[in-house]
């Protein structure tokens, strides 16, 4: 059995009309002998919507019951598609995560996939039915309703892709494919006809929301190509594959994210086991630390300085102002109104000169760099949140994508 795993987002899905049309789409599909797994979002802005109902009820909110509320977002899409297709004289099943199997660990708004008992998805696709799965949900010990958080979606789909053996993983999107840059804020950005999976996930780790990262990781893991389309107008998007099927170039693409600050905690005691407290206290709150930079600081110390999402910011906050004082550490300080803005591209390590010319890019902006990190495929610069868009169009300006 050929198996497609396809994906549709919220803003695919905003309106009756749009279901429909992705209905037709999905049936025309399959005229072409494959059979379809389709994992569909919350329509449009319902999941910030009941955000608002439930913060309107209470400010903290439970994570367990947010999850139960949450949850309720994509069983409406899933059961609309579904009428929709046989509304078109089409067969299909509509599933939550439950009951497409798919098993969580029980960490609340942020749970992992940990198996999906595959064999429920698999009759109805034997039966010729296009089944429709619930993202961004799954269900723990318990039987505890869970949410996956941020991506959650893209996190089901690769996943499920990888159980079924699919052929493909498509990931439909308002947009037609992965650009060179953000194209609301470069609009004559290129895009852009393969990418390396190692560059795609630079790039949605740092900002690029096309996919999310996690997604990139389960299939380049299983080698399943990855695709990126609109779900609106026919095109070929964009094709995720191995870094030996294309031709290597210096920078693929320029991105940033607006939605990070910086967190330090000063002149801690310089003795071995300090790193390890520090960030094992900061793991217990589920945050990802993106960026860490260790320094000398005053004395006998040092400093640290991280960069988190803003969301984590007063857990992260909260755990430092607690351990700072069990280590004599002089105190904490943030700063949030900050991005990143990463240039990304295979060729990174082999090509000289290209982190001198993108910090000369930004100060002959007068942008000023607050941090830099880098890899082998991406430098990372940390600027002012209010100069990112210019860092952004003098960078594409600069290496001429």
């Amino acid at each position: 059995m050929n198996i497609i795993v396809q994906k549709y987002g919220g803003s695919s899905l905003s309106t009756t009309e749009k279901i429909n049309n992705i209905a037709i789409k999905i049936l025309e599909r399959c005229t072409s002998g494959v059979s379809i797994a389709v994992v569909v979002s919350a329509m449009g802005d319902t999941t910030d919507n009941l955000l608002d109902i439930a913060r309107s009820i209470t400010q903290y909110p439970s994570k367990r019951e947010l999850d139960m509320l949450l949850s309720t977002g994509e069983q409406v899409s899933i059961a609309l598609l579904s009428m929709a297709i046989e509304n078109q004289g089409g067969k299909a099943i509509s599933m939550t995560g439950l009951q497409s199997g798919i098993v969580t660990t029980n960490d609340h708004s942020r749970a992992k996939i940990r198996q999906i008992k595959i064999s429920r998805i698999l009759k109805p696709l034997q039966e010729g039915k296009v089944v429709i799965i619930a993202g961004f949900q799954g269900v723990g010990k318990g039987m505890q309703i869970t949410t996956l958080g941020r991506g959650g979606s893209d996190t089901t789909a690769a996943a499920l892709a990888a159980e079924l053996k699919a052929e493909c993983c498509e990931i439909y999107t308002d947009v037609d494919g992965v650009f060179t840059a953000d194209p609301q804020i470069v609009p004559n950005a290129r895009k852009l006809n393969y990418i390396s999976y190692e560059e795609m996930l630079e790039l949605a780790g740092s900002g690029a929301q096309v996919l999310h990262p996690r997604a990139v990781e389960i299939t380049m893991k299983y080698n399943i190509p990855l695709k990126v389309l609109s779900a609106h107008t026919p095109g070929t998007g964009t094709t995720v594959v191995e870094a030996k099927m294309i031709e290597q170039v210096a920078i693929t693409g320029i991105t940033s994210d607006k939605n990070v600050a910086r967190i330090a905690i000063q002149s801690v005691p310089d003795k071995p086991g300090m790193a390890g407290r520090i960030f094992g206290a900061i793991a217990k709150t589920g945050t990802n630390v993106k960026l860490i930079v260790q320094s000398v600081g005053i004395g006998n110390t040092i400093d640290f300085s991280m960069l988190v999402s803003c969301e984590d910011v007063d857990a992260v906050v909260a755990v430092l102002n607690e351990i700072c004082p069990k280590i004599k550490a002089y105190g904490v300080t943030c700063a949030t109104k900050l991005a990143e803005v990463s240039i990304v591209g295979s060729g990174i390590a082999s090509t000289p000169g290209i982190a001198a010319k993108m910090f000369k890019t930004l100060a002959d902006e007068k942008i000023n760099i607050e941090f830099i990190s880098t890899s082998h495929i991406r430098i990372v610069c940390v600027v002012h949140k209010d100069k990112a868009d210019d860092a952004v169009k003098a960078l594409y300006r600069a290496f001429d994508l």
